[in-house]
């Protein structure tokens, strides 16, 4: 089989993120798994290269995706025009070239040159200030690929966090909730536990809009009337989950531990104790949608960038991550579209090992 190509928009041209995606590949072990294809322009990669001393990283140019060299990393110039990079500052630039690198990127999985995304951080103000219409990456992606609400998808090897909304005032979360909106991640996330994860029969929980869950109705009635009956409404229709749950206790107790997953209602609800739990060893992945997008856990780095401190470990989980959902949804697509072959459980492969084990030796 092929290495999987990995293509990576280079996000806020101004911030870490060329620093942490030249590091990851100064690690030539990186290219025997995947082949990375960065949109960019090769002149402001070798300014970032100059910037942390990364000499060692040795790139290959290339005008499209069409010719890739595996064995390093390749370079697709999607621009050509000179570029004023100003570390550390918010300004149009940074949205400009952030915007021309993720829509170049996306045509590319559009035609399958690349098999999987990963973008590097990029800030919103800067993006708005180029005319990016959307509040970030998630929306402009599920708007890309079909038009849908996809779903943000925290993940890490000890806990998973899905929210209900995405980048929204606190002031205009309670309004957006619904019964329905509720049900819809909730699919997803089931979905996206078993295509993607491997999880045949996912445990999610749900937790509570209001502090203590409402207080059944005391301080807010959103749990009542709106969340607990979309938790029965998915039970119905065959989904395991338990809530809603308040948010507080629930981190605090460790009882996220018990579930494969948690919905959180709001953005800070849910990146608050994922952060502080796996920060540097999360990834944000995108589910809900046609292509596999992932990117590291933190943002744009301004304070740091230059000052060859950034630490490359979450852009390379976001990679690892990437691969991992790629060859697991392509297992369970291959599965589905096969269904006389039927998968062997755990105990079959332990009883074939156990009876070669008995065979006798020539």
């Amino acid at each position: 089989m092929s290495k999987i190509k990995v293509g990576i928009s280079v996000g806020d041209i101004n911030g870490i993120g060329l620093e942490v995606i030249l590091k990851t590949f100064s690690n030539e072990s990186m290219l025997s798994f995947c082949t990375p294809v960065l949109y960019c322009s090769s002149k402001v990669v070798s300014y970032h290269k100059n910037v942390i001393g990364k000499q060692d990283v040795v790139f290959q140019n290339q005008k499209n995706a069409q010719r890739l060299n595996s064995q390093k990393l390749n370079v697709v110039n999607c621009w050509q025009e000179n570029t004023d990079i100003t570390l550390g500052e918010i300004n149009e630039t940074g949205g400009k070239f952030a915007i021309k690198s993720l829509e170049s990127a996306c045509e590319d999985l559009k035609k399958k040159l690349i098999d999987v995304l990963v973008t590097a951080p990029i800030h919103k103000h800067a993006m708005e200030l180029a005319g990016f219409p959307y509040k970030g990456h998630t929306e402009y992606l599920g708007n890309t690929f079909d038009g849908s609400d996809p779903l943000m998808f925290m993940v890490s090897p000890d806990i998973k966090v899905a929210l209900v909304t995405n980048h929204l005032p606190l002031k205009e979360v309670s309004q957006k909730i619904t019964k329905d909106l509720i049900l819809k991640k909730l699919k997803q996330l089931n979905h996206s536990l078993k295509m993607d994860f491997g999880i045949e029969r996912p445990l999610i929980a749900v937790l509570g809009l209001n502090p203590h869950a409402g207080d059944e109705g005391s301080i807010g009635k959103e749990e009542k009337e709106i969340i607990r009956p979309a938790i029965v409404e998915a039970k119905k229709q065959g989904m395991m989950c338990m809530g809603p749950f308040p948010a507080d206790g629930f981190f605090g107790s460790s009882t996220f531990k018990k579930y494969h997953a948690v919905l959180a209602m709001y953005h800070d609800q849910g990146l608050i104790p994922f952060k502080s739990l796996s920060f540097g060893n999360g990834t944000n992945f995108t589910a809900g949608l046609p292509i596999i997008r992932t990117s590291p856990d933190h943002g744009t780095g301004f304070d740091i960038v230059g000052k060859n401190m950034a630490d490359p470990s979450s852009f390379r989980t976001a990679i690892f991550a990437a691969l991992d959902i790629f060859r697991q949804r392509s297992q369970f697509i291959e599965d589905h579209e096969n269904p006389m072959r039927k998968r062997k459980t755990t105990s079959e492969k332990i009883n074939d090992k156990n009876e070669a084990a008995e065979l006798p030796r020539e």
